[in-house]
């Protein structure tokens, strides 16, 4: 996180060779997003169903009155309609071209009454004035200067001649539930189907790229923050489940809607889809303005926050230099400014959130305003019908929705792609230690190490080994000493090829290391490091290291002839107790003894000891030195100590120093010398005399 403005740009909003790439990850479930998106188009013509059926029950069914029905003696071929006391009849809008009917009335409703009027002819009386009088027993309508006979329906009437209207309601009432129910279980099908598909990917994804950062060599870690890789393998990878779940399948359903609802509109009324679409062109010029000022206030969100992250990184891997050195309110302060910046970031997002939201609101309400001020005009000139109104006005709601997804599917898209340059630029990246394409693998490892002419550099020509050539033969203790910096530690990483030379050779057994196939090479060496790493996990599990073919008897006999299972047996659990993070809950006597436990649970032919009895109280340095040497005991063995009390007995001691090869010989041999290494020895033996 520490180079965070080249970390949090987000570039492009979309690249097609990315796509293409992210695609690739999806072709393995294409039948499931391929039903995914199935299912969209379904959920949503039942979405744009279910205003169409509504406009049918208030059209066909409840707005009845005041409209021309015609009346048949005898049923017609085609039309569909009603019987009412021996006669059959048909609303106008399911006449066809006959003009075969008897005669034509419409049904009203004057001071709580129902009436059938007759004689009016094809013309509705709706927006009109009427009234009914009464002449004795019979009543009239009049309009204008026009009457017409008017006949009174009881209730019972009233109930049957509007009979196939209340069914027609009901079977609308089971459909528009129907539609309900079915779309409920769909999008519930389509959200777990594309959620566990979306999941699948990025769980392949985290798996490659996992896999792929474990063979990467130590080279590339040193130059990449762990805090970087981390962010790769969870937060970038979450950023493109995102992708795939809202945008990929999602954006379909928003595409298929909004042509939808445009279709049925100008099918319904085209110079009333003219008049809502009206608003469109501010709809995009919104969107379009949302979209560069959210991308701007995203970016600043992000480089925020990645500031916060990493100065908690660093605060809390430190908080025990900061408590030595009383810098809680000084890093509190700097904490609290870094928070204001994240704060002040994402008043500024929220301000444009909360500016285009209301926007669209307005725009939406605009156009439902033009829906009832056009519309409802045209519905009192019985130009459309009162159903067609009510359908624009939810259908002008519904447009709304898919436009504010496809707003925010843009910010996802255009994350997802600045997460997958990132994580792609990671898979593209090739380790610097590589297997040979000619592998050879020894028929039997002996433990002898040869450098030849060893030149080394972890960058450019900066070398830290300079033309080094030593051998050592099987089953030799040798040990390397040196001033800090001298290229001990670069010695240890170079014989288990973590890095590779630039000049030289490396030899194990005659056979160059860059020949032998890494796993093969790195399981016959056992390192045992001066700051021992712990997993999280159990005792036994810090030893087996997942190797399941090491019995649990077997465990206990290593643990107990390198000493470390004398402390293992006091614990609470034993082998089964939980080791805390990087094993804080133990000492670092117990953690380089369970590190001897570890080593020798591999049984390797080669062992290397960084420094393992520096930072010890004395009596946990005498387990550990006899652990050494039952370790040591049949193995080629490579000691670094900067306590040269702790390898007088080794077979070769090699002076390293500046990256150049001084002196090698045994203790003896050295202080005959009485070069650098005597020189050493005088220097720790005054030390040591004085304390």
């Amino acid at each position: 996180m520490s180079n965070i403005h080249q970390e949090e740009t987000l570039g492009k909003a979309y690249d097609s060779k990315l796509m293409s790439r992210l695609l690739q990850y999806a072709k393995p479930y294409w039948k499931w997003l391929s039903l995914c998106i199935i299912l969209l188009m379904i959920i949503s013509a039942i979405d744009l169903a279910q205003p169409y059926v509504i406009k049918i029950a208030i059209d066909d069914y409840i707005n009845v009155f005041e409209k021309p029905i015609y009346v048949y003696h005898t049923p017609p071929e085609s039309e569909k309609g009603f019987f009412f006391q021996d006669r059959y009849y048909v609303k106008a809008k399911n006449m066809d071209d006959d003009l075969s009917f008897d005669k034509i009335v419409q049904l009203i409703q004057y001071d709580g009454k129902d009436y059938l009027i007759e004689g009016t002819g094809a013309n509705s009386l709706q927006n009109q004035d009427y009234q009914i009088i009464k002449h004795g027993q019979e009543s009239i309508l009049q309009v204008k200067d026009q009457s017409f006979p008017a006949r009174s329906l009881s209730k019972a009437e009233i109930r049957q001649f509007r009979q196939n209207d209340v069914l027609s309601l009901r079977n609308l009432s089971i459909l528009y539930f129907i539609l309900i129910t079915f779309g409920f279980l769909m999008n519930f099908v389509q959200v777990y189907l594309l959620n566990y598909t979306g999941n699948l990917i990025i769980y392949r994804i985290r798996d490659q790229l996992f896999s792929h950062l474990q063979n990467m060599s130590l080279s590339f870690f040193d130059s990449n923050p762990v805090g970087r890789l981390v962010t790769r393998v969870t937060n970038d990878t979450e950023t493109l489940y995102e992708m795939y779940t809202s945008v990929l399948v999602n954006l379909f359903k928003d595409v298929f809607l909004l042509l939808g609802i445009i279709v049925i509109m100008l099918r319904l009324n085209v110079a009333l889809a003219l008049a809502s679409l009206l608003v469109l062109p501010l709809v995009l010029i919104s969107a379009a303005i949302f979209r560069v000022k959210i991308r701007e206030a995203y970016r600043e969100v992000r480089v925020q926050l990645a500031r916060i992250n990493s100065f908690l990184n660093e605060n809390f891997t430190g908080m025990k230099t900061i408590h030595t050195f009383k810098r809680e309110i000084q890093q509190f302060q700097k904490f609290d400014q870094n928070n204001q910046d994240l704060l002040k970031a994402n008043q500024r997002e929220i301000f444009v959130f909360a500016i285009f939201r209301p926007s669209m609101e307005i725009l939406r309400s605009l156009g439902i305003s033009i829906i009832i001020w056009y519309g409802g005009g045209q519905v009192l000139r019985q130009t459309i019908e009162f159903g067609v109104l009510f359908a624009f006005v939810n259908y002008i709601k519904l447009f709304f929705q898919p436009i504010n997804d496809l707003t925010e599917k843009y910010n996802i898209l255009q994350s997802a792609m600045a997460s997958s340059e990132r994580i792609f630029a990671l898979l593209d990246k090739k380790s610097d230690i590589v297997d040979s394409t000619t592998p050879i693998i020894p028929k039997e490892f002996n433990g002898e190490i040869e450098f030849k002419n060893v030149w080394f550099a972890y960058k450019d020509e900066d070398w830290v080994l300079k033309n080094i050539s030593f051998k050592i033969n099987p089953g030799e203790s040798v040990a390397f000493v040196g001033a800090t910096g001298a290229g001990k530690s670069s010695i240890i990483n170079l014989i288990g090829r973590f890095y590779d030379i630039q000049k030289g050779e490396i030899l194990i057994d005659g056979v160059n290391i860059k020949d032998i196939p890494l796993k093969e090479l790195r399981s016959k060496i056992g390192i045992v490091l001066q700051d021992v790493f712990m997993f999280s996990g159990t005792i036994k599990d810090n030893i087996l290291l997942n190797n399941k073919k090491i019995t649990d008897e077997r465990v206990k006999e290593i643990s107990q002839y390198v000493n470390a299972h004398s402390f293992i047996e006091k614990l609470p659990n034993q082998y089964d107790e939980l080791v805390m993070e990087r094993g804080a809950n133990l000492s670092t006597g117990q953690r380089q003894l369970l590190a001897f436990s570890r080593a020798l649970a591999f049984d390797p032919k080669i062992l290397i000891l960084d420094e393992a009895t520096s930072n010890i109280d004395t009596e946990t340095e005498n387990l550990i030195q006899d652990a050494i040497a039952k370790l040591i005991k049949g193995r080629t063995s490579i000691a670094i100590a900067h306590r040269l009390s702790t390898i007088q007995n080794c077979d070769k001691i090699i002076v390293l120093h500046k990256g150049v090869l001084r002196e090698i010989g045994s203790h003896q041999e050295l202080l005959q010398l009485e070069g650098i290494y005597y020189k050493l020895y005088q220097l720790q033996y005054k030390e040591s005399f004085s304390v």
